[in-house]
């Protein structure tokens, strides 16, 4: 029985990850090679047949007509007399056969079907001369040479070789010509199909925030036509849902503002200090409810904020020179030693709300500032308890909060993490939440410093 060490290995499979790695990452590049290679291997083919179909209509021509020549050219010799059969000799050489007078024939008999096809149809086209000897050489490759005995005694060697079919360079060039020709004309193709999945994807990446996407042009084939009429009316119709929930948000805080105030000036009316108290509590959050709700739709609904050129380094010391003046110790470390385009607006709001959130839950805040290349890596960090690493996504979402891992004593209306999600989305930066190994939470804001934000 044999061992598991004299088994054969198995064999390693195919790794595909490797073979797509291999192909181009774009549509239009890999649909270009498909096709290029398909008329590649179509064009060999088609080659290779027909030479293959040439190759055996020429040796069909060859076995029809060459030994027929090549027994005349003997029996003319047969009736010359010998004086003046080596004078003739020119006179009867043909490209692929020629005689010699005397001698004997060289080589080893055919060893290959065609070459004995090839001797068997010259034999037979000499009778009734006598063959004394068929060989076959290797210079010229596939040679024969056939001894005859002519009818007084002496002999004459034929040396007769098969000659392939000759192939024009001008045929080699208009094959490649023609592939290059089809080549072009499937990049065409290609890029005529692919040209509005580009547009169709540009389009959608465009669509921010703002929901100012740009309008594709319904032109072109139906289909393309169709898609285009199909997304600029989701453009349309998305701009119309969010612009609606905007103005709902707004109607609602405006006709909260008018019960708020009079639930106020119950309040002020109430005997019970510790009553009023709570009641102002409750009023305040109500308040701040409404007006973050407020900010939070807007931000979804765009930014109207233009890009410019800023000195980010005096945007920053101001921030914290503000949190000095109202009792609050935020560090700044780091530069970015020249100016960045962008919306300073939006910026100040992302980087006030991701301060005042380490505020609430560390003793410990510090605004870090990395310059890069082309980008801008701002980091607010803090001491405070951290986050779930489950849950790190979900407090991007609006009106979600961790009370129970962060501090329970704390407040909010948990769209202070979200409004600052949206505006980096507006603007065209990255907003990361991670938890330090030494404890606490840093938000990553990653933007660019060289090209304005997009619309």
């Amino acid at each position: 029985m044999p061992t598991s060490a004299s088994l054969p290995a198995p064999l390693a499979p195919a790794n595909p990850a490797g073979l797509r790695r291999l192909l181009p990452r774009s549509l239009f590049s890999r649909v270009t090679l498909i096709i290029v290679i398909g008329l590649a291997i179509a064009q060999l083919l088609t080659f290779t047949a027909i030479r293959y179909e040439r190759g055996i209509a020429m040796r069909e021509l060859m076995m029809i007509g060459i030994e027929r020549d090549i027994a005349s050219s003997v029996a003319i010799l047969d009736r010359l007399p010998a004086a003046e059969r080596e004078s003739w000799l020119a006179r009867l050489e043909r490209r692929n056969y020629r005689f010699v007078l005397g001698g004997s024939a060289q080589g080893t008999p055919p060893d290959t079907p065609m070459s004995q096809q090839f001797a068997a149809a010259i034999v037979d086209a000499m009778r009734p001369f006598e063959i004394v000897k068929v060989g076959q050489v290797g210079s010229p490759p596939q040679s024969l040479q056939i001894q005859v005995r002519l009818s007084d005694g002496s002999s004459v060697v034929v040396h007769a070789r098969r000659v392939d079919m000759p192939v024009s360079s001008w045929v080699m060039w208009l094959l490649w010509i023609q592939l290059l020709v089809l080549a072009v004309c499937a990049w065409y193709a290609v890029r005529l199909v692919t040209r509005p999945l580009a547009q169709l994807a540009d389009a959608a990446d465009e669509l921010g925030p703002d929901l100012k996407g740009q309008q594709l042009p319904e032109e072109g084939p139906t289909e393309v036509k169709h898609a285009a009429r199909a997304f600029n009316a989701m453009q349309k119709r998305i701009a119309g849902y969010m612009a609606e929930r905007v103005e709902i948000l707004a109607a609602i805080s405006h006709d909260l503002q008018t019960p708020i105030t009079r639930m106020r000036l119950r309040t002020d009316l109430m005997d019970s200090d510790q009553d009023r108290d709570k009641f102002r509590q409750d009023l305040d959050a109500m308040h701040a409810l409404v007006r973050e709700g407020v900010t939070y739709a807007r931000t979804l609904h765009g930014a109207t904020e233009p890009p410019c050129r800023i000195d980010a380094d005096a945007l920053f010391e101001s921030m914290v020179a503000d949190y000095e003046d109202s009792g609050e110790q935020v560090l700044l470390e780091g530069r970015t030693g020249e100016p960045i385009v962008t919306r300073p607006n939006a910026l100040r709001r992302i980087l006030t709300n991701l301060i005042d959130n380490a505020l609430k839950f560390g003793t410990d805040v510090r605004l870090q500032v990395h310059a890069e290349a082309d980008r801008l890596v701002l980091a607010v960090v803090d001491n405070g308890p951290g986050i779930p690493p489950d849950q790190l996504e979900n407090v991007l979402k609006p009106f979600y909060r961790v009370e129970g891992s962060r501090n329970r004593n704390t407040g909010g209306t948990g769209l202070g993490l979200a409004i600052a999600h949206q505006l980096a989305m507006a603007m065209g930066a990255e907003l990361v939440l991670r938890n330090r190994p030494e404890g606490g939470l840093e938000a990553r804001l990653t933007m660019s410093t060289r090209a304005a934000p997009p619309n």
